[in-house]
């Protein structure tokens, strides 16, 4: 018997180290038919959750505030179905999930602040907003500058 085959390091069997995926990535890469149909469910979802998105901007759902967290609740559930899938979150180390839902609650706090900030400013207009001055009705009968310009 060679060393080889003493110490369990022979090539000649059917599976090797260069055979075996980095961990994490082994449990969706063996039926490619499988994961090209998560890819369409996903695909799917997506643009059902884009009708629907579209949708709802036509709707009125009392105030602005309600419209703005709908449209951001849709949205939200588009982003985590493109980090699961797509990103592959969903088959990769705790930790980067982690750091995506990281990501997710600091954007959602930004919000919360834009939201507070904006509601409570008075309505302040720019100061270089010109409004023009709406003209005075002019009574039937009553000649007016301009009419006097084109009779001449």
């Amino acid at each position: 018997m060679s060393d080889a085959n003493i110490h369990g390091n022979s090539h000649s069997g059917t599976h090797s180290q260069l055979d075996a995926a980095p961990s994490g990535h082994h449990e969706h890469a063996h039926d490619p038919k499988a994961e090209a149909r998560v890819y369409i469910a996903t695909l799917s979802g997506l643009l059902i959750l884009t009708a629907i998105t579209v949708g709802a901007s036509y709707i009125q759902f009392g105030s602005s505030a309600a419209n703005i967290v709908i449209a951001l609740t849709i949205a939200t559930i588009k982003a985590v179905l493109v980090s699961l899938f797509f990103m592959h979150l969903l088959h990769e180390k705790p930790v980067n999930a982690i750091i995506a839902i990281a990501g997710f609650l600091f954007l959602g706090i930004f919000l919360m602040f834009d939201f507070l900030d904006v509601g409570s400013r008075a309505n302040v207009q720019p100061t270089n907003l010109h409004v023009p001055v709406a003209a005075a009705p002019v009574a039937p009968g009553v000649a007016t500058p301009a009419a006097d310009v084109r009779k001449e």
